[in-house]
């Protein structure tokens, strides 16, 4: 599949699917949680400030790796004791996905890129791709430092995982468990999935593949936030577990689901990013309608139920430059205590091809 087809053509058939969607109830409304007050707690992430180009281009320099044209699903962490940002990412080469990862020292310039998970081995679920970076932080607080918290003597990550390699995302997606002693070289450790469209427990909604996690610990449980397809379709599940190991879907799932026609979620509800955010739950997530993906958000106070603002915070095609003029989408956001700024790194897809954005709710000194 061809890297652009995957969006491409559902915002082709938007139409089709908003005209089905159309008739259903009104969706994505937590009991406790108004649209209006979504609405107000998301005032605080929109009004961005650009930065000039992308800080992890489409084809970055990697020391030993060749053929990387395409890079994409942000993360930003950090280790104990040290000063260094840390962001892993994908790269994908015409074969798969590969996990990279890259620092910083100011959230803006990154270097040092270096391979952290590669391939898994021929005829095992990682075969054609990993991603890592659904990772086990010492604290879930939008504004706390991403620490990654160890467990076991090891730092642990869900991550997205492919069977097949030769191709862009080929399906059917699922989901894998993976450890690493010093948070820069992880391998799995788990020799199955951990999420997979053969349990037995998956539902109609994600039938034909499993995508992004995103891992939350509270209160001695682990909550993994996920998008799943069927067809064209996707949307956002809930998996918990007690261990790492081993996961039970949420009974009412999917948690998101797509929105009617005409709204900037018909298509899609993927690649969700939470954090507790004073007294309630933020989601950042990205959806797909109106000709584009745009960043958007949804609020909770249980990791339950939620409320979607339907006006996103950040639309695709609002870089000066064309950075994002095709998509804008998948991000990581951390707050800089230094400046007291918000860093949000975002998938751009544009006039420079698939690369990692940056916008700020301040304006920086570039």
């Amino acid at each position: 599949m061809k890297r652009a087809s995957r969006l491409g053509f559902l915002l082709s058939l938007a139409g089709l699917a908003g005209s089905l969607l159309a008739e259903e109830p009104m969706k994505n409304v937590a009991p406790d949680i108004s649209i209006e007050q979504a609405q107000r707690w998301s005032e605080k992430f929109r009004n961005w400030h650009y930065y000039p180009d992308h800080v992890i281009p489409s084809s970055p320099e990697i020391e030993g790796v060749e053929g990387v044209h395409m890079t994409d699903v942000p993360t930003i962490f950090q280790l104990p004791g040290d000063p260094l940002y840390y962001m892993s990412f994908l790269g994908y080469d015409g074969r798969g996905y590969q996990s990279f990862i890259a620092n910083s020292e100011n959230l803006v310039h990154w270097r040092n890129i270096r391979l952290a998970m590669s391939f898994g081995r021929d005829g095992e679920f990682d075969y054609g791709g990993v991603v890592i970076g659904a990772y086990q932080f010492e604290d879930y607080n939008l504004k706390t430092p991403r620490l990654l918290k160890k467990r076991d003597g090891k730092y642990h990550s869900l991550y997205l995982a492919f069977p097949r390699q030769g191709g862009y995302e080929l399906r059917p997606g699922g989901q894998g468990l993976a450890a690493s002693a010093d948070g820069m070289t992880w391998e799995r450790v788990k020799e199955e999935p951990i999420l997979s469209v053969f349990d037995e427990d998956c539902q109609d909604w994600e039938k034909d593949c499993i995508y992004l996690p995103w891992l939350v610990e509270h209160e001695d449980l682990f909550y993994n936030f996920y998008n799943a397809a069927n067809g064209k379709l996707e949307q956002m599940g809930l998996a918990t577990s007690d261990d790492l190991y081993h996961w039970k879907r949420y009974a009412e799932n999917p948690v998101l689901s797509n929105g009617q026609k005409g709204t900037y979620h018909q298509v899609f509800c993927s690649d969700a990013k939470v954090f507790r955010d004073e007294d309630h739950w933020s989601m950042f997530f990205f959806g797909v309608g109106q000709g584009g993906a745009h960043i958007m958000m949804a609020y909770s106070r249980d990791l339950e139920h939620w409320t979607i603002d339907p006006e996103p915070i950040y639309k695709s095609g609002g870089h000066p430059k064309g950075l994002d003029a095709q998509f804008a989408h998948k991000i990581a956001i951390v707050w800089n205590p230094i400046n007291e700024t918000f860093y949000m790194y975002y998938n751009a897809v544009g006039e420079k091809g698939r690369g990692i954005g940056l916008i700020t709710n301040k304006p920086l000194e570039f």
